[in-house]
């Protein structure tokens, strides 16, 4: 396998994720800090007011990392799912499988471009955040490579959501009924050591609570959850995401159909 033909594939992959998504900012970009500035005005100025502290930090303060994790969670994988199935719809999916590009690049290529967008929001979102709170990161490494990891992991299951979907209704399916109902339920605007000791066990099924806590620990130095589980977790999870994409594009599922 031409290993600089593959990079140059990957590079490629990304400048079309990328001019994609500066082109409609209005619809990429925009939307996610609207939504978070609303946010940070309703849940963190109106009500905070009423809430006071939580672990020790103002409200606003704690759930600003929720925030910023669940506009990066949210942008990564729409980015992928709604970019993939777009080149299945118009059929230039063919191409790609046709030219000399591993299917590990088509998929590194599409998640590549979801990340950067994730980053580029979560970047944004932090700065709107600015506005509204104080942050000051207790753990930079931490705070960074569990944003990375996030975002990757959100990626992938938008790739197998775009392999999966046959028409445009499925890919807002699992974002409605899936996505948005963990992510509210996981830690962005509460700690889960407030509720009782069964609803606290059937929190910690749910993976996104080890994202956000572990993205809140590394800004704020707080968290409900091991670190070391939340690292677990995100690396089985990008491996195993990893190796289902490899799989479905290795037997075409919703390609070759």
């Amino acid at each position: 396998m031409n290993i600089a033909l593959n990079l140059v594939a990957v590079r490629t992959i990304v400048r079309k994720e990328m001019i994609r998504v500066l082109r409609i900012w209005v619809q990429t970009i925009v939307p996610p800090a609207i939504t978070m500035t609303l946010y940070f005005i309703i849940f963190g100025n109106l009500i905070g007011r009423r809430i006071g502290t939580m672990d020790g930090f103002d409200y606003m303060q704690y759930i600003a990392p929720g925030l910023i994790m669940m506009s990066v969670i949210t942008s990564s994988y729409g980015n992928v799912v709604s970019s993939f199935f777009g080149a299945k719809f118009g059929r230039h999916v063919e191409e790609m499988l046709v030219s000399p590009m591993s299917n590990a690049t088509i998929i590194i290529g599409h998640v590549a471009g979801g990340v950067l967008r994730g980053m580029l929001i979560g970047i944004l979102v932090t700065i709107v955040a600015l506005f509204f709170t104080r942050l000051e990161v207790a753990h930079p490494f931490i705070m960074i490579s569990v944003v990375l990891l996030s975002s990757i992991v959100f990626s992938l299951a938008g790739f197998i959501n775009a392999v999966f979907a046959k028409k445009f209704d499925d890919i807002s399916i699992v974002p409605t009924f899936v996505l948005t109902p963990l992510t509210y339920l996981g830690g962005v605007f509460y700690s889960i050591s407030m509720l009782p000791e069964f609803w606290q066990a059937v929190s910690k099924v749910n993976p996104i609570l080890y994202m956000v806590n572990a993205f809140r620990y590394g800004i704020l130095g707080t968290s409900d959850i091991s670190i070391g589980y939340a690292y677990a977790i995100l690396l089985v999870f990008v491996i195993l995401l990893f190796s289902a994409c490899v799989l479905l594009m290795r037997k075409g599922v919703g390609i070759r159909e």
